[in-house]
C-alpha cells in the first residue's frame, strides 16, 4: 500500500525580510488576475496575488502598479512596459514580510492573519544554500516531502540469469535440475 506524506499544516511565513525565488506565475485575462508563487531558500512559500481588474471589468491602477512595480523590481528592467507573468519565473526578489490582521468576514468576533509584503529589493539569487524544496519547486517538480524515518531501499539481489534454448523458450530441464 502506497504512504502518503503529512505536512505539518499551514503556517505563515514569520515577519521579516527573505530573498523569494519565483516559480509559477499565472494570468487570468477573464478576471484580471495575477499570482505569483514564491519560495525562499528555506522552502517556506508564499503567494502574491494582484486583481488588475475591478468588478466592472474596469482596469485597477492600485493594483497594476502594485504589480508593475513587483514585476520590474524582480526582473530588474525598470524601462519595461509590458510582461507576460511567466518571464517572472527564475527571477528574485528580496522583499519583506508583513502580517496583518484583519476581522474575518466569515465570524466577525475572530481576527484573521494575512502575510503581505512590503518593501521589495531586487536580488540576484537566495543568500542562503538553498533546500531540496526550494531547488525542486525552482525546477518546476513537484517539491514532495520525502518520509524522514523512511530508510533507505537496500539493492536487489543480484538474480541469476534464466536458461534458455537456443530457440529462446525456457530451459525447464535447467531450471529444474
Amino acid at each position: 500500500m502506497a504512504r502518503i506524506p503529512m505536512t505539518s499544516g499551514f503556517s505563515l511565513i514569520p515577519e521579516g525580510t527573505y530573498i523569494f525565488g519565483i516559480y509559477a506565475a499565472t494570468y487570468d485575462e477573464t478576471f484580471g488576475k495575477i499570482e505569483v508563487k514564491l519560495v525562499t531558500a528555506k522552502g517556506l512559500t508564499h503567494t502574491e496575488r494582484f486583481s488588475i481588474k475591478d468588478k466592472n471589468d474596469q482596469l485597477n491602477e492600485k493594483a497594476l502598479n502594485a504589480f508593475s512595480y513587483f514585476a520590474r523590481t524582480a526582473t530588474g528592467d525598470w524601462e519595461a512596459d509590458s510582461i507576460d507573468p511567466a518571464d517572472l519565473v527564475g527571477c528574485y526578489i528580496e522583499a519583506e514580510i508583513v502580517h496583518t490582521q484583519v476581522p474575518s468576514n466569515r465570524d466577525p468576533g475572530k481576527t484573521v492573519t494575512f502575510a503581505n509584503l512590503g518593501e521589495k529589493h531586487p536580488a540576484t539569487g537566495f543568500a542562503d544554500e538553498p533546500s531540496a524544496r526550494a531547488l525542486a519547486l525552482l525546477r518546476g517538480e513537484s517539491a514532495k516531502p520525502a518520509p524522514a524515518d523512511k530508510p533507505a531501499a537496500a539493492p536487489a539481489p543480484a538474480t541469476a540469469p534464466v536458461p534458455t534454448t537456443p530457440d529462446g523458450g525456457l530451459d525447464l530441464d535447467a531450471l529444474l535440475g
